[in-house]
């Protein structure tokens, strides 16, 4: 068997960060690497909506600074005091700027990658590769739109609400904690944008979202959806377009981005275990 290629790190450097909601924090990354990052990829991945990349990122104890020479850190350090890859989703390309803007969900101490951007300052380095994805909203007037998500998946559906033609109709349903991680996200007047606060009624994540889902009226034909966040939610929310709404796959964007009680190495382990399956064939 072939080993993989190794993935091209583009050191970008931190240009500046916005607090975007009290959980939500955007780092916007420039650099040299902004060009080699754009010119080498795929134009077809950067024009998608759900672009993304893997960053990697040491823990802040190990003094390590990238680029990383992974395969020597592999035998000299055990894995915990490597570099951890995370995935996260591109918000914004600003080729004027010369920038790319990646938004961090922050609660507090917790996991590698968000207290990384709330101490982010600029001039910090950042490795990454990419950008992979493969989605966007379809042109086409007669398309009805359904973007479903959490916070997780609040850059992907801002970034396609932001890309659909000004007559684009839909329903965008996005849950957060409350009405203080709400964010103004540009869109088409014809697409009924709702949030839903999973904190003032206790709800654990996904468990709104999926209420509003099953309540909404089936789509009719034509009609595109994307649906990302908890797994469990996801799961549900496959269920319900295909058995349901009697959806074809191919109408549908589907994807766990995270599972509740799961650490994220765990998570992505579980990406290729029945548990971690989203599609039923």
């Amino acid at each position: 068997m072939n080993p993989s290629p190794k993935r091209t790190q583009h050191v970008f450097v931190v240009d500046r960060t916005e607090r975007i909601t009290p959980h939500m924090v955007r780092v916007h990354l420039g650099g040299p690497a902004f060009r080699d990052f754009v010119d080498g990829a795929d134009p077809d991945r950067l024009a998608t909506t759900d672009k993304y990349v893997k960053l990697l990122l040491a823990p802040p104890s190990s003094g390590l600074t990238p680029p990383y020479d992974l395969d020597a850190l592999r035998e000299t350090l055990p894995k915990h005091e490597r570099p951890a890859r995370r995935t996260y989703t591109v918000r914004a390309v600003d080729h004027a700027a010369g920038t790319i803007a990646i938004d961090f969900v922050v609660h507090g101490d917790d996991g590698l990658a968000g207290p990384w951007a709330a101490r982010a300052r600029p001039g910090d380095l950042l490795a990454l590769s990419g950008p992979g994805g493969g989605w966007a909203p379809s042109a086409d007037p007669a398309v009805t739109h359904v973007l479903l998500g959490d916070d997780s998946a609040l850059p992907a559906i801002g970034a396609a609400l932001a890309a659909m033609p000004a007559g684009a109709t839909g329903t965008a349903l996005v849950e957060v904690a409350g009405a203080a991680d709400e964010q103004p996200l540009e869109h088409p007047s014809g697409v009924d944008l709702r949030w839903l606060h999973r904190d003032a009624t206790g709800a654990e994540p996904g468990t709104l979202l999926l209420a509003e889902a099953r309540a909404l009226p089936r789509a009719s034909r034509p009609v595109q959806v994307f649906a990302h966040g908890e797994r469990t939610a996801v799961k549900a929310i496959r269920r319900l377009l295909q058995d349901d709404w009697g959806l074809e796959k191919a109408e549908l964007s589907l994807s766990a981005y995270w599972a509740l009680g799961r650490a994220e190495d765990r998570f992505q382990e579980e990406k290729r275990e029945p548990v971690g399956v989203i599609f039923a064939d």
